[in-house]
């Protein structure tokens, strides 16, 4: 008002100097017309400030609505812990967990998603104990990128592996070994073919023979026996007979167990705890790490343990040394030549649904943003990402990409930490 009153007195000064009459009466209609916008907009604030603290205060006290909101985001994530994985403790301690039921739900995946894989039961509300469907990609997936159909054709033979090898291609043969040749050598009756080392003398004499271990390649399929052939065709594929009898004999389960520290030694690590299978590095584990990285043929054959892990009576030991490659490859930008085979077969080794889950969940909060994810439906990746509903039925038509697609940031998200596209190897055989 004081502005106001000023300027009429201006005019007024300025009409007794011989101004026009004119001039004082714009002066007049602008300040009229100052007032009255200033004194609606400060109407328009009170009413916002009342507003505001009613919604603060709401029903159950200050703040109501944003714990509410807060608990809703909190009922549908999953339970996680440690570090690189993005405030999974905290939205444990706020809100309900949702029941096995609703996280069933909410993983359901339709086929008409983006990154849908007809070979990964991953995301099936149950194990299905049939063999899949087809034994070649479907029309829809021949448009997807190379990295995608590669990941297909890795789901296929892995979760023929994980529901126990319903389809047995006809190069397999179907001739069963006479006897039990792999529990004789695990009990130390026979020596392994054709090199006639037993076991004992592998644990004693092989270890740390890092030139050996390297170079040989037909003892791998002896420590580590499967249902499906490898390299070495004087070794023999695992029997169910053979199975349920080594899984029986503390013996054979000792000795396997030795076979494991003297492979993980080689690759640079060592267990911390034969209970839950806790893996770290090894001293040397700069060296080892260095040929890892230089001979990708490994990849393969830490394939093939995971999988005997879990066929013969230690399955509590694959989660851990898949998190242990997924954190050095993603988080902490080690073994770039490794990356690929961890994602597209060491975590789909892992037998249980869940510790699957979960390991895919870390991959892809720790995976670089700018990067193609293929390794769990589109859908799910939005809900890790925090993506509303509604936003993600308008990414699912725009396709992959960075600003359509948001991303938890975690892992090498910068330039020190971004990790070289590898040559992987292909190989009709998934594990030496």
């Amino acid at each position: 008002m004081g502005r106001f009153f000023s300027w009429v007195y201006s005019g007024w000064v300025r009409l007794r100097q011989g101004i026009p009459w004119r001039f004082l009466i714009r002066m007049v209609l602008a300040g009229l017309a100052l007032f009255t916008v200033r004194y609606k907009l400060r109407q328009k604030g009170g009413r916002d400030e009342e507003r505001t603290e009613e919604e603060e205060e709401g029903p159950g006290g200050a703040g109501g609505l944003q714990e509410e909101r807060v608990g809703k985001r909190a009922e549908g994530s999953e339970e996680e812990e440690g570090p690189g994985r993005h405030g999974g403790a905290r939205e444990d301690q706020i809100g309900k967990r949702p029941t096995a039921s609703e996280e069933e739900e909410e993983y359901q995946v339709e086929p008409t998603d983006e990154y849908y894989c007809e070979y990964d039961s991953t995301w099936d509300h149950e194990d299905q104990q049939n063999p899949p469907d087809r034994t070649s990609p479907s029309p829809r997936s021949r448009s997807r990128s190379y990295k995608f159909r590669r990941f297909e054709d890795a789901a296929r033979d892995m979760q023929n592996y994980r529901h126990d090898y319903p389809f047995k291609p006809r190069r397999w043969g179907s001739e069963a070994p006479n006897g039990k040749p792999n529990l004789d050598f695990y009990l130390g009756r026979s020596p392994s073919l054709p090199d006639g080392v037993y076991i004992d003398d592998f644990h004693n004499d092989w270890y740390r023979e890092y030139e050996a271990l390297e170079y040989v390649h037909t003892y791998i399929q002896w420590l580590f026996p499967l249902q499906e052939p490898g390299v070495n065709q004087q070794a023999s594929v695992l029997t169910k007979a053979e199975i349920q009898e080594f899984c029986q004999n503390t013996t054979a389960k000792e000795n396997l167990l030795k076979s494991y520290k003297l492979m993980l030694d080689f690759y640079g690590i060592e267990l911390c705890d034969e209970e839950t299978g806790e893996v770290r590095r090894s001293s040397n584990w700069r060296d080892r790490f260095d040929n890892l990285n230089n001979h990708t043929h490994n990849n393969l054959r830490i394939t093939r343990i995971l999988k005997c892990l879990a066929t013969l009576g230690y399955p509590q030991y694959q989660e851990p040394l898949v998190h242990f490659y997924l954190e050095e490859t993603l988080v902490k930008g080690e073994l770039a030549n490794v990356k690929d085979s961890v994602l597209n077969y060491f975590i789909f080794a892992v037998r249980d649904k869940k510790q699957r889950r979960k390991l895919l969940k870390f991959a892809y909060l720790n995976y670089d943003r700018r990067d193609e994810f293929v390794w769990c439906p589109k859908k799910v990746q939005m809900k890790w990402s925090g993506v509303s509903e509604s936003k993600q039925d308008e990414d699912m038509t725009d396709g992959w990409g960075a600003a359509s697609t948001p991303r938890a940031r975690g892992g090498p998200q910068t330039t020190e930490f971004k990790l070289k596209r590898s040559k992987s190897i292909c190989c009709s055989v998934p594990s030496m």
